[in-house]
């Protein structure tokens, strides 16, 4: 029974190392985001192609089957990924691992790039509605971002300056209610046809304001063009404000990276985050109190939105980030530390970190799983896959017979 169960695991392992984007150890995985990238691609293309409408008579059987079989593989997928989300989330039960992943982002997204293609079977009256949706699955082209470490500086960017950025778009929002109201009392009688409404001005303030108009509607009185003239120039600095919001967001982004990188560099020292969770024991302390190593300090706290200055009297929280800076490690101190990679059928696989048969000699620094670091808490179970890190001052072949360098 534990043998089967074993086997059971390491099959689940092996199917979630595979739909994990950027996991390329093997063949197998880097197969499947090779097929599931094409054929992401292949159904987008397809999509586009299908509105053109002699390409589609002349096509319509090879499109088809082309929709019909990526948008199968977007299901198969789909559950594949709900399948394996209590590998996603270790620390949860299965339950509540899948509904983590339902709820995700990315969950939605990759659930209605095929629901909404089966929907019309059993609901035919809303076929057009359901169509409207497929355009999400042009959204699975985000899981590239995977491979690109630097893509994620704009979702940095837009969460650190969302405040900002929602300010904004409160004052656009209030200055398109604002015009829109003027415009219909100045050019209703004018033209009740075209400004029938406060909604009719509302269009014409949005697109005067965010672009140059479009020409359908428009003031003809003396009044609605003076009007039309400062509402013109009200809009070129309304555009302006998002946009030089998010610009200096990029800018602070890359300042810090570089002022950081530059201090490491001339200061021999390097920084470290640390998230204090709720049995930490600096939670409820002073800075002043929790006795800090020598040559090591706390050199920032982000709390929520806030960045909040390091000094002795501050009482730490839970989920503070503490950016913590020390020296760099001189001497050949880290020459024994091994980095390896878990393999199949490894007797270490299942297995929790305070359960491994290890010297004494011998300490498990890290753990890289699905390229993230995990710190090696005793009630940690390794899987397979699992890069460690070891600390040893023995033969480190005695242990990793089943391992790869």
């Amino acid at each position: 029974m534990n043998n089967r169960a074993n086997k059971y695991k390491n099959f689940k392992d092996r199917i979630f190392a595979m739909v994990s984007v950027g996991v390329v150890d093997d063949k197998l995985n880097q197969g499947y985001d090779i097929v599931s990238t094409a054929l992401l691609i292949l159904n987008i293309v397809n999509s586009f192609a299908m509105t053109f409408e002699s390409f589609y008579k002349a096509h319509h059987d090879v499109m088809y089957w082309i929709e019909a079989l990526t948008v199968l593989f977007f299901a198969i997928d789909y559950f594949l990924r709900l399948y394996t989300s209590d590998r996603l989330f270790p620390d949860k039960s299965r339950f509540v691992s899948a509904l983590k992943y339902i709820f995700s982002g990315y969950g939605i997204i990759d659930l209605l790039s095929f629901l909404p293609y089966y929907l019309p079977v059993f609901f035919p009256a809303g076929a057009a509605v359901f169509r409207m949706f497929r355009v999400v699955r042009i959204f699975r082209l985000f899981r590239i971002n995977t491979y690109y470490d630097s893509l994620s500086i704009i979702a940095n960017v837009l969460s650190a300056k969302k405040t900002q950025i929602l300010a904004s778009v409160f004052i656009i929002v209030l200055l398109i209610m604002a015009s829109s109201l003027c415009m219909y009392s100045v050019e209703h009688e004018a033209q009740p046809d075209v400004f029938q409404n406060a909604f009719s001005g509302m269009w014409w303030a949005t697109s005067t304001l965010l672009t140059v108009g479009y020409g359908d509607i428009y003031p003809v009185t003396f009044a609605g063009q003076v009007l039309g003239i400062v509402i013109a120039f009200l809009g070129v600095g309304l555009v302006a404000i998002p946009t030089g919001i998010i610009s200096a967001g990029f800018v602070e982004e890359y300042q810090k990276v570089k002022r950081i990188s530059d201090v490491e560099r001339l200061q021999d020292v390097h920084f470290i985050e640390v998230v204090l969770g709720e049995n930490d024991k600096w939670v409820g302390n002073k800075i002043k109190n929790i006795g800090m190593p020598h040559r090591s300090l706390i050199a920032t706290i982000i709390r929520g939105n806030d960045i909040i200055v390091p000094r002795g009297d501050v009482v730490l929280e839970q989920g503070d980030r503490l950016i913590i800076c020390a020296e760099s490690v001189k001497g050949d101190y880290l020459s024994e530390i091994k980095e390896v990679e878990l393999k199949k059928n490894h007797r270490w696989n299942g297995l929790r970190v305070d359960e491994l048969d290890i010297s004494r000699q011998t300490f498990i620094v890290l753990i890289e799983r699905n390229k993230k670091m995990i710190i090696p808490r005793g009630d940690l179970v390794l899987q397979n896959h699992d890069r460690i890190l070891l600390y040893t001052k023995e033969n480190i072949r005695k242990y990793t017979d089943d391992f790869i360098f």
